[in-house]
């Protein structure tokens, strides 16, 4: 796999992970449903899992 290829795949789970995370500290912030902030903090774990997964991947490729 080229380098160009797996810096934008790790640079996509590094940016979902963050999004989910100011999203869910916005809607916290103003106050909205817990139902929802706590749905995004699971999403969010979720995707940081990928993200390693992701990143371990790409270490043990590159050698």
């Amino acid at each position: 796999m080229p380098t160009t290829a797996t810096n934008f795949l790790v640079a996509g789970a590094v940016g979902a992970v963050a999004i989910v995370l100011l999203l869910g500290l916005v809607n916290m912030m103003r106050g909205g449903s817990a139902n929802l902030s706590q749905m995004l903090m699971r999403w969010r774990v979720g995707l940081q899992f990928v993200a390693i997964i992701i990143i371990m991947g790409v270490l043990w490729l590159r050698g």
